[in-house]
């Protein structure tokens, strides 16, 4: 029975029944579909783990062998709406919203005080990424739910009325402070993407800075047809 069960779920597999996140069901879900007993479910998963066709992630289920989530950073595009428009179950969580002393480093872009948002970015339950943006003083008053659901150049664009037309992009890595790790479920000191991002309105004045910090096992950065990361 497993390997028929294994069978069927390799066929599915390659005919992309799992795109575009590459998730497979959990084995709850497998048992209930075949009404099956967990050990067998068990033994099938374990068949297609064998033969390289999924990754099993202790804690965060079982995907596609090599499905990442793939972020185009030649594409003006928020975080946020990159993950939405490759299909994944993308969700954002407010860790911050508040007013801020600007940093001295950034006060000619944004004046003496500005705002501070830092979300938490999910796909389906599993945190990836922390975004923290420093943003125009007005941005702090907008409302939290909606600041929830909509992408940050969506944001801008609302309360600003103004449209980001450019931006300018860094990508490193960095060991996670405690803070970061716990928030995105990462070892502490585990090396992190990072992606540093300043975008400009189209009057040419700073719209935004934020960085955002990345478990790099499941993500990767895009350039036309190049990876990296």
């Amino acid at each position: 029975m497993y390997l028929q069960i294994a069978d069927r779920l390799r066929r599915e597999i390659a005919e992309g029944t799992y795109e575009p996140s590459g998730r497979l069901p959990s084995e709850s879900q497998i048992m209930a579909r075949f009404d099956v007993s967990r050990v067998t479910v068990r033994l099938a998963l374990e068949q297609l783990d064998k033969d390289g066709l999924i990754e099993r992630r202790k804690g965060k289920g079982t995907f596609v062998a090599g499905k990442q989530v793939r972020h185009q950073i030649d594409t003006l595009r928020s975080f946020h709406e990159s993950l939405k428009v490759q299909g994944f179950d993308a969700t954002m969580r407010i860790v911050e919203l508040t007013t801020i002393e600007t940093p001295s480093a950034f006060i000619p872009s944004f004046g003496t005080k500005c705002a501070l948002l830092e979300r938490l970015h999910r796909v389906g339950n599993e945190p990836i990424a922390l975004g923290r943006s420093l943003l125009p003083s007005l941005m702090s008053e907008m409302d939290r739910d909606i600041a929830e659901q909509e992408p940050t150049y969506a944001l801008l664009k609302d309360k600003a009325g103004a449209d980001i037309t450019s931006a300018e992009i860094a990508i490193g890595a960095r060991a996670a402070e405690p803070r970061i790790a716990s928030l995105i479920a990462a070892a502490e000191n585990a090396v992190l993407l990072v992606l540093e991002r300043t975008s400009y309105f189209d009057n040419g004045a700073c719209a935004e800075w934020s960085e955002f910090f990345i478990r790099p096992e499941r993500y990767k950065f895009v350039l036309g047809n190049r990876t990296i990361g």
